[in-house]
């Protein structure tokens, strides 16, 4: 999938700062990139990297000590990181919805499945309350739940975590958003129940047209569900491209070691290879290129010069190994 057709969504130069007592910390640093409508993005990277910052910028949701230093987010068109609070709510829901890791939270336990459906769909769609219910009911028959007609009444204690994700995703589908950020969505859940709730999140989102940022720690989930991937690493992309061209072929020595550290049956290796050390804390960012003193190929250049983002191949890579040179 590429983006050559209008993106639905546009992030420019987007910089994230923490103010602490410490000073302005940078979380987010100048990331950009595109997604194109229908297409499924995978962002990974370790806890801490900046990607569920991203999305949570991109749905209004940042809040204070967090702050947009700079950049811009545009989405259909429309410049959004400028809206109201008011603005933005009205935009989620209708046109950006959310999946996040943990289904209670996402959902009222005061009010039953349907009550928040209907709310939703009626805050957002022109609908009666019979058709708005009608809706709801459509919506947690299509995402697998069984006997909606009567479940469309419980509460979300009623439902165990593979079904209260499930009703989550038809939430954030009913009111037909253009946007999807999906973060952590089976972080919760079984292993059983994981591929379940990612196949029927690649489902729902194909059928409904609906572009997906997809956050996850799991580039095996990356590889299963995405399109495209962009590594996070301390606040940057430090690569992005085709799934299958950065699973098969990485280029970045980060996003070599996330894929040499993921089990591969009948493979023969007896010790999967892991990166040593840990990412460095807001407060104590390396100067240069911030995986410098983790990477097994660092040059002299990396402790002092931040690389820039580079083509190479159909996808791009922030690392002085590839620096001056074209694809």
């Amino acid at each position: 999938m590429t983006t050559q057709q209008n993106p639905v969504l546009s992030v420019r130069d987007l910089s994230i700062y923490f103010d602490t007592r410490f000073g302005p910390l940078r979380a987010v640093d100048g990331i950009t990139f595109d997604l194109a409508p229908g297409e499924i993005l995978g962002m990974v990277g370790e806890s801490g990297a900046g990607k569920s910052l991203t999305g949570t910028a991109i749905t209004g949701l940042l809040e204070r000590p967090g702050r947009i230093d700079r950049g811009e987010i545009h989405f259909e068109g429309q410049r959004i990181d400028t809206l109201s609070a008011e603005e933005m709510r009205r935009l989620r829901g209708r046109k950006i919805g959310a999946i996040f890791q943990d289904p209670l939270t996402s959902l009222n336990p005061l009010m039953t499945v349907g009550q928040q459906l209907i709310q939703t769909i009626r805050t957002h769609l022109k609908l009666g309350q019979a058709a708005a219910r009608q809706r709801a009911i459509d919506f947690l028959a299509e995402v697998g739940i069984p006997a909606p007609e009567a479940r469309v009444d419980q509460y979300p204690h009623q439902f165990s975590g593979g079904m209260r994700q499930r009703v989550v995703i038809a939430l954030a589908l009913c009111a037909k958003p253009s946007l999807v950020i999906a973060d952590e969505p089976t972080t919760a859940l079984d292993v059983s129940i994981q591929a379940q709730i990612l196949d029927l999140l690649k489902k729902m989102c194909r059928d409904h047209g609906a572009a997906v940022i997809l956050v996850t720690h799991d580039m095996g989930v990356i590889a299963e569900t995405a399109d495209r991937v962009a590594v996070m690493y301390s606040g940057r992309i430090v690569e992005i491209g085709l799934v299958e061209k950065v699973v098969r072929d990485p280029h970045h020595p980060y996003s070599s070691g996330l894929m040499q550290s993921i089990p591969r049956v009948g493979s023969g290796v007896e010790r999967l290879t892991q990166i040593d050390g840990a990412m460095p804390q807001l407060t104590d960012l390396p100067g240069g290129c911030a995986f410098h003193p983790r990477c097994p190929r660092a040059l002299s250049e990396c402790k002092i010069t931040q690389p820039t983002p580079v083509p190479v191949g159909s996808g791009q890579v922030a690392c002085h190994l590839f620096q001056g040179e074209t694809a």
